[in-house]
């Protein structure tokens, strides 16, 4: 989803190493640097990139696994560790994850900066398989609350990770479709999560299986990754030129080389050497990217998508459909969603995807109203719950769930784009986690027709706001998305 047709290889105006720099200096200016603007006009074969994407995506996977594989179990887990009808505890059970989540995505900048991608994922990988593992054995509340704040940690540091690399090691011919693979990733983890939680009633303490099997997809990660290529952006700006050149030539091929080394080194600043501090996020030349991408995560998560994914169960029974046939749905429409999107993404742009789905999830929320009034009955109030809780997520995953992940790495200036991406999944872990916490209590003390009511509010809001602070970004190298929003000094 990140493809852009404005020539080849935008995507490596990145991180300097100044050294290298210097050097390229010269050759932009010579014939070598006319000849490879001349040659290098054929896009580097996609496969070559390929395999280390897909590894990338295993840490999305986990993340979509995770955020639901105590939606179904939940009832299940309530009764065997002693909870049963304690709302606020079920409501931990799933936030615990989330604050841990948020204690990751505050490092994940710092550890992508200072291991490296590679590193950072096996890192996240680490607690996932220790945290599911401790919830798989615990035989009480408190250790399976520890076990899901372990794994949160992991989740933390994935997602912006994930970002960074794959943006960082795919050729921009098809940097969008790759970049579609983490929300579509994303979905199978959620669906997987749905599927092994189908037998969860029928027998007895399938729930600890299910945390079990989390740790395949998190030991495969952490392995296949020591074979996967460093981010060559990463080990340029650690001035580790020879062997950014020895990644751009497994990942590109070696024809492209030399031309990438060369738009490299384009970003080259005197400044980027420096340490990003967080005040310069909060305000000054900066503050207006940062505002736009975290402004987008808390809409994204304030619309009431992850209540639907925590507590879909217990929504769709009230309405009195089975909840394993209600899960398979929703996973479906997710993953519909998403692949269209990575079809429409390069095509219709960015902020046409956003302003369309949080306008879809609006009225979706306004058929859950209208279902949870009194006056809605048998076949009509099936019909607006169902229809409108399906139609609510195949519409965000058109674009309200994968556009901001994606839209961040672009507008985000090199610089500050690690610490930037860290603080803004702060912010989306912070509201995510109230969401899950409170959401079953709200319903409660709100009732369905006011809560539903605030999410569409929502939802309208995120149409208003993007359509006047967000860029399209379709077509726009990443220079010229940089220059356009980071006022020069």
């Amino acid at each position: 989803m990140w493809g852009h047709q404005h020539g080849a290889f935008s995507m490596y105006k990145r991180t300097p190493s100044r050294d290298y720099s210097a050097v390229m200096d010269v050759e932009e200016n010579s014939a070598l640097s006319q000849s490879s603007m001349d040659v290098e006009t054929k896009n580097p074969s996609w496969w070559l990139s390929f395999p280390h994407v897909v590894v990338a995506t295993i840490s999305s996977f986990l993340f979509g696994y995770h955020l639901g594989v105590v939606n179904e179990p939940l009832e299940s887990i309530s009764l065997d560790l002693g909870f049963s009808g304690n709302t606020l505890a079920e409501g931990l059970v799933v936030s615990t994850c989330l604050g841990g989540a948020l204690i990751g995505s505050l490092f994940s900048g710092w550890i992508a900066d200072g291991l490296g991608r590679r590193r950072a994922f096996q890192l996240c990988a680490l607690p996932m398989i220790i945290g599911a593992s401790t919830s798989a054995t615990t035989k009480s509340l408190a250790g399976m609350l520890i076990g899901r704040f372990l794994v949160g940690t992991g989740m933390g540091v994935g997602p912006p990770v994930a970002a960074l690399y794959v943006t960082e090691v795919s050729p921009a011919s098809v940097r969008g479709t790759y970049g579609s693979f983490i929300q579509i990733a994303t979905c199978l983890g959620l669906m997987g999560a749905l599927f092994i939680g189908i037998p969860v009633k029928e027998i007895a303490g399938w729930w600890r299986i299910c945390f079990w099997v989390s740790t395949i997809p998190a030991g495969l990660l952490a392995f296949a990754m020591m074979f996967c290529a460093e981010s060559p952006h990463w080990l340029y700006k650690q001035g580790r030129s020879a062997e950014a050149e020895a990644e751009f030539e497994r990942l590109l091929g070696g024809s492209h080389v030399k031309y990438a080394m060369v738009e490299l080194s384009k970003l080259d600043r005197g400044d980027e050497a420096d340490t990003v501090k967080l005040s310069e996020l909060l305000y000054g030349r900066h503050f207006r990217v940062v505002y736009i991408g975290s402004t987008l995560f808390a809409l994204q998560q304030l619309s009431g998508i992850n209540a639907v994914f925590y507590f879909s169960s217990s929504v769709f029974k009230s309405a009195g459909v089975p909840s394993d046939v209600a899960n398979v749905f929703i996973g479906v429409a997710n993953l519909s969603g998403s692949v269209i999107a990575m079809l429409l993404m390069d095509k219709l742009g960015r902020k046409v995807l956003l302003l369309w789905s949080f306008f879809g999830m609006t009225i979706s929320m306004v058929l859950q109203v209208a279902a949870a009034n009194t006056y809605v009955s048998g076949a009509a109030y099936l019909y607006l719950s169902v229809g409108g809780m399906l139609m609510f997520v195949l519409t965000f995953a058109l674009g309200a769930g994968p556009v901001p992940g994606l839209l961040l790495p672009e507008i985000f200036s090199s610089r500050i784009r690690t610490k930037a991406m860290a603080f803004c999944m702060s912010v989306h872990w912070v509201i995510n986690f109230f969401v899950g916490l409170l959401f079953l209590r709200l319903l409660e003390q709100l009732g369905p027709p006011l809560l539903y009511s605030i999410f569409a509010s929502v939802c309208m809001m995120a149409v208003v706001f993007v359509k006047k602070n967000v860029m399209e970004t379709k077509g726009k190298s990443l220079q010229e998305i940089e220059f356009a929003l980071l006022p020069q000094e």
